[in-house]
């Protein structure tokens, strides 16, 4: 499969790649770690769950008979969990995390208590994932205060301070876990009330590199493994570390360490399609891993096909051309915040999950097409083969021509210190079909009709997909409920693309009462639906207007992004906020961070 077009262009335009600040990667193992958190989500009763990280508040409300039930079971489904992923050929597994399995004299008694238990009820999960043949990495958020802490500690330099404590005491405690998977562009959701509370603390890159000149000696005394994710949200000055690369250049400056390893996502935003490869990769020589995505977290999150194998087969291929990348790290369960709870290779496993896990681990270890991974694959027999590829290859295309929309999805745009994200009207578990949408779309998209009956095809093929399923012996169930979801999608385009009437309004309602009749509650989960007819009060040639200044299709700053859109603009914001906080959508302002976070 050929690059991207773009990808020669874009790497032409790359400044000459910056000193080697590390040994040889050869020097290094390959790494194929993927996260392992499923199995602490057994039977955890909320509706709409956030995903991030392990739900350590659950723990606290058990009485010690039930927390040694629930962590008896957690283990069970661990060393199965544990058992799959060796199989398939992975190397390592995450686990969460550092502040919550690490003691310090500062935190609150009750905290320590807690941490004492924790600490006593991971020992077992470590033991059983290593005696699968899996390292065991821990991720931490930089930087998880309590209230006591944040009283006893102030400043940079303090911070560090204890976090090299911290970390030097829990190697020491620790020999079994093999190192930290470090995370500082992104923190806490709002919804998230636990006794540790992450906040970003490194806010430029000149923070970061003191930070890392700070810890990576520790590591290196204890022959651990620093891996540095470069994700970030787009907040603070280091907020584009994950794309712009004289921000990494300066977070990185000078820093030579065998422990560390650098870990990037594949693209220039969050885990979606359409993305260019991130050229991070080409301007460093430190070791660097590539995230990727299996359970698609704005894809269904496996409640339906959602094959990316093409996609990352290429990215594996232009990859090739790194000669610093020396592994990968698979999310298999991490991300979103949802009600869609299908555990992998655990409760209620997701096949087309499992299915994308398998065949991203032997394209990147084994350097395999898609053809002859999804061959290797248990269940798929010698007979079966053609009809399973054609299988995922209509998944792959639905999703891609109708999920998103295309002529949307290839523009590059910037805002601020982000990449927009190519998907526009979903947003994890919800459907937005309302007219601010709409008239986003009609800015960027030339030819409406088009695009419906694009999507009305696509549509289409499911009809396809759901006989291959019935073939291949693969759940028709879920191409049964991608049929319906998707139906609103296909539908949601005549409406956004053509003249409004009264009768695309009651279709529409009608659909999503069907969808509702279909998987009432206590049924199977399925995406909100907010319909919202109210005209935007902005008029179209207004709204081009403010596109045409605030966003941009270059990722270099223009004069104008320096001086009003990175300066002025939060101090704007937050007066707005202040002054009339209900003009915010209540998602923006209570989803994850919040869409404040992009304004710091």
């Amino acid at each position: 499969m050929d690059r991207p077009p773009d990808l020669a262009d874009r790497l032409a335009r790359f400044p000459a790649r910056m000193p080697a600040t590390s040994p040889a990667p050869t020097t290094r193992e390959p790494l194929y770690l993927i996260d392992a958190i499923g199995p602490f989500f057994r039977g955890y009763d909320r509706v709409r769950i956030n995903w991030s990280k392990i739900p350590w508040r659950r723990f606290q409300k058990l009485t010690p008979e039930e927390r040694a039930g629930l962590f008896d079971q957690i283990g069970a489904d661990l060393a199965r969990f544990a058992a799959s992923a060796a199989a398939t050929g992975y190397t390592a597994m995450s686990l969460d995390d550092v502040p919550h399995l690490a003691d310090h004299e500062a935190y609150e008694p009750g905290i320590r208590a807690q941490i004492a238990a924790n600490r006593a009820d991971f020992r077992p999960l470590f033991a059983r994932c290593r005696a699968a043949g899996l390292q065991v990495f821990l991720t931490m958020d930089v930087m998880s205060w309590t209230p006591a802490l944040r009283d006893a500690i102030h400043g940079e330099r303090a911070v560090n301070d204890f976090l090299v404590t911290l970390i030097d005491r829990f190697f020491h405690d620790f020999p079994e876990v093999s190192g930290i998977i470090i995370r500082i562009g992104e923190s806490d959701g709002l919804d998230v009330k636990e006794d540790f509370r992450s906040e970003l603390h490194l806010k430029h890159p000149a923070m970061v590199n003191r930070f890392l000149r700070a810890i990576l000696p520790v590591f290196e005394t204890h022959g651990r493994t620093c891996i540095f994710r470069t994700w970030t949200v787009g907040a603070h000055s280091v907020g584009d570390l994950i794309w712009r690369d004289s921000t990494l250049g300066h977070s990185l400056a000078g820093i030579a360490s065998r422990a560390l390893v650098l870990s990037m996502k594949f693209g220039e935003s969050d885990f979606f399609r359409y993305l260019s490869l991130n050229r991070n990769f080409f301007v460093t020589d430190i070791p660097t891993i590539v995230e990727l995505q299996t359970r698609r977290e704005y894809e269904g999150a496996g409640e339906y096909p959602s094959f990316v194998g093409w996609d990352y087969e290429r990215i594996a291929r232009d990859l090739a051309a790194a000669p610093n990348l020396v592994g990968i790290m698979a999310w298999c369960q991490t991300g979103g915040w949802h009600p869609f709870r299908r555990l992998t290779w655990v409760e209620n496993s997701s096949v087309w999950t499992e299915i994308d896990t398998h065949v991203t681990l032997r394209l990147f270890k084994h350097g395999e097409s898609v053809e002859t991974a999804i061959a290797t694959f248990p269940g798929c027999s010698a007979d079966q083969h053609a009809d399973w590829l054609e299988l995922l290859r209509l998944s792959h295309e639905v999703v891609t021509e109708l999920l998103y929309v295309p002529e949307f999805a290839r523009q590059t745009l910037y805002f601020r210190r982000v990449r927009i994200p190519p998907l526009i009207g979903v947003y994890w578990h919800t459907l937005f079909i309302n007219h601010s949408v709409e008239r986003i779309l009609r800015h960027f998209v030339t030819d409406g009709e088009a695009c419906i009956r694009a999507g009305h095809a696509a549509l289409a093929k499911i009809a396809r997909m759901k006989d291959l399923a019935t073939r291949c012996g693969l759940p028709v169930e879920d191409l049964e409920y991608m049929e319906m979801t998707y139906g609103l999608l296909a539908l949601a385009r005549e409406y956004f693309f053509r003249p409004y009437t009264p009768e695309i309004r009651d279709r529409l309602k009608a659909a999503k009462k069907a969808y509702k009749r279909r998987y009432p509650r206590g049924t199977r989960f399925r995406y909100a639906v907010k319909l919202d007819f109210e005209p935007f009060r902005l008029s179209p040639r207004a709204l081009g207007w403010l596109f045409d200044l605030c966003v941009r299709e270059q990722d270099s700053y223009r004069l104008i992004d320096r001086l009003i859109f990175l300066r002025l603009l939060p101090v704007l914001y937050g007066l707005v906020k202040r002054a009339r906080p209900r003009v915010i959508p209540k998602f923006a302002r209570k989803s994850a961070m919040g869409i404040d976070a992009i304004f710091r």
